[in-house]
């Protein structure tokens, strides 16, 4: 019983921290009609208040407002990155999985081959070929992420395809392709989106590692990891709150979208759920 509460306790949490994180990005930057890049030197660096819930910036800017901003290019990175990379990854890993033969081992061999390289480094070095802006660290972090989803996919589809309603399929005359789009890419849909799902704050923190170092979105543009590489002198200096509350909306998102994973991969997964609770 006491499982179960813990269990509801944490799906509405992160439920309801989810709905509230989605409405602020989409309804405070229409209603709200202040330029985040308004800059007032009079104002700066003032503490949290009631005027300025989260305080200001070295440049007198609304911190609120900037992070609210910054929480929205950073999700549109991690849900957009998120999509591309599960739809590679599904496409790779479906395909290896169903073909087999050296189809499936040079795919593999492609996946190996992208492994070996950190992602961070793969990253910079795919954002630097372009000029800074969102797509490029969009198209950096899909690039680096697909290959959890094509190693999780072609396991499922391995798996699948030792079940008799493949076989059955098989024996009716269905072709390759037929068995693959029909049976096997619906039975693992489900996983591939928990990976996506997985794989936004994921990106949402790759995103933010890009930009604390210089190599992401312009400096001017709010996002999160450029909120907080503007904030480390601030922080020298004492100012804790410039680098605090975009660090913690970080965080929370992370966690929320964490918690609401866990219910689904429960839900996926009913027998190992209940072999933990033993």
């Amino acid at each position: 019983m006491a499982d179960r509460r813990t269990h509801r306790l944490r799906l509405w949490t992160s439920a309801v921290t989810v709905g509230v994180i989605l409405l602020a990005v989409l309804l405070v930057p229409p209603l709200v009609q202040l330029d985040e890049q308004a800059v007032d030197l009079s104002r700066k660096l003032l503490p949290p208040s009631w005027d300025h819930p989260f305080g200001t910036d070295d440049l007198g800017r609304d911190l609120l407002l900037r992070c609210v901003y910054g929480l929205r290019i950073s999700l549109l990175v991690g849900l957009v990155a998120a999509l591309v990379a599960t739809v590679v990854g599904t496409a790779v890993g479906a395909a290896a999985g169903a073909l087999g033969g050296w189809t499936d081992r040079c795919l593999m061999r492609l996946v190996d081959a992208f492994s070996s390289v950190p992602h961070l480094l793969l990253g910079i070095f795919v954002v630097a070929l372009f000029r800074p802006g969102v797509w490029p660290v969009i198209a950096s972090v899909a690039v680096t992420h697909w290959l959890s989803t094509a190693r999780i996919v072609r396991s499922e589809v391995l798996s699948l395809r030792t079940r008799p309603f493949v076989d059955a399929a098989v024996s009716g005359g269905a072709s390759r392709w037929r068995v693959t789009v029909r049976h096997l890419l619906p039975a693992v849909l489900p996983q591939a989106g928990l990976a996506a799902v997985l794989m936004i704050p994921h990106a949402m923190w790759h995103e933010s590692a890009l930009s604390f170092l210089g190599l992401g979105l312009p400096s001017h543009q709010a996002s999160l990891g450029n909120l907080v590489q503007n904030a480390r002198s601030s922080l020298l200096a004492g100012d804790w709150w410039p680098t605090l509350f975009p660090g913690l909306l970080l965080i929370v998102p992370t966690l929320a979208i964490a918690g609401l994973a866990g219910v689904w991969r429960d839900r996926l997964n009913p027998r190992r759920r209940s072999e933990l609770m033993l």
